[in-house]
């Protein structure tokens, strides 16, 4: 098969398209010909040579993908070959073919399409299992994601709002607040004019940023509030005022799912099938995306990615799917 290959940590350019061997599914796990795969930001962390994939996962980039079951492995029960699905991986989504255990499957939502499933596993994983199974957040509570125009952001806003909570979110333009608002947004905030502090407090704060918003974060906080820190693009130290944080009784949580036990993350997995899926099946969530590029085509995903031009999620499509 194909797979994207970083060739060594660099810009864009490393990521090359060749010609690597087939994976073979182990026991509990089936073989799934991908239609497309989806980019993160920790794709772009991992060719860096900032996140290196787990000892078991796949060296090729790419946290979620979809596409059809053409293999299943010893002990497989629920899924058979022919199965439409979309997957939440530890790497190996740059690729034709990925081998994934079952309990980290989830079924195309009926008025999903296969390639926009891509879209689907790591985002909602991620925003389900912090901002709710983590969080708590409750109906009636007010809630702050930065980034609202990103993968993350997009689905979060979605599930948010449908959840019952207040929803504000940071963008950097004036058309990704009209675009927010549109999937259910109550209040934008440029970050590039204005200050989300202003806009406080919240009960609960879903950052990318990490160090550089640490402080503001806590600020924004209201008393029993809870941060939780997904992502590092604004650097990874920063002093923690303890007196703030304990005079709010607020806390603080930095989390990530790439690397967690299989079965937590199938827990996680479960848990979304449960009380997310529902919601995509009915129409009122819905995967954002902002473009389809072929897979070959990674090194462009990533720079569109790196410039933040992008609303929603970038997928990498292969061959006619």
């Amino acid at each position: 098969m194909h797979a994207i290959s970083i060739l060594e940590p660099g810009g864009p350019e490393v990521l090359s398209w060749l010609k690597v061997p087939d994976p073979v599914p182990g026991p509990g796990e089936v073989l799934v010909d991908v239609a497309a795969g989806a980019v993160n930001r920790a794709d772009v962390l991992q060719r860096l040579g900032f996140y290196p994939p787990p000892e078991d996962a796949p060296a090729y980039p790419g946290l979620e993908a979809s596409g059809t079951i053409s293999a299943v492995g010893e002990g497989v029960r629920g899924w058979t070959v022919g199965d439409e699905v979309c997957a939440l991986l530890s790497g190996g989504g740059y690729a034709e073919r990925v081998a994934v255990a079952q309990e980290l499957l989830l079924p195309v939502p009926a008025g999903v399409s296969l390639v926009e499933a891509a879209a689907l596993p790591e985002v909602v994983c991620t925003v389900w299992s912090n901002v709710f199974m983590l969080a708590d957040l409750r109906p009636g509570e007010r809630f702050l994601v930065h980034g609202g125009g990103s993968g993350i952001g997009t689905m979060a806003i979605q599930i948010a709002k449908q959840r019952g909570a207040e929803v504000t979110c940071t963008v950097g333009t004036d058309e990704k607040a009209r675009r927010c608002v549109e999937l259910g947004a109550d209040h934008t905030v440029n970050y590039r004019t204005e200050d989300f502090v202003q806009a406080g407090e919240f009960d609960v704060i879903l950052d990318n940023m990490g160090a550089r918003y640490l402080d503001r974060n806590i600020s924004a906080l209201a008393p029993g509030g809870r941060l939780v820190v997904i992502g590092m693009q604004g650097g990874t130290k920063a002093e923690l005022d303890l007196g703030r944080l304990l005079g709010k009784r607020a806390s603080v949580h930095a989390t990530s799912l790439r690397a967690r036990p299989l079965e937590e993350r199938a827990a996680i997995v479960a848990s979304v099938r449960e009380n997310v899926w529902p919601l995509l099946e009915a129409g009122t969530v819905r995967p954002v995306i902002d473009r389809v590029l072929p897979m070959p085509q990674a090194g462009e995903a990533h720079r569109i990615m790196e410039s933040s031009g992008h609303f929603g999620k970038i997928l990498l499509k292969t061959g006619e799917s």
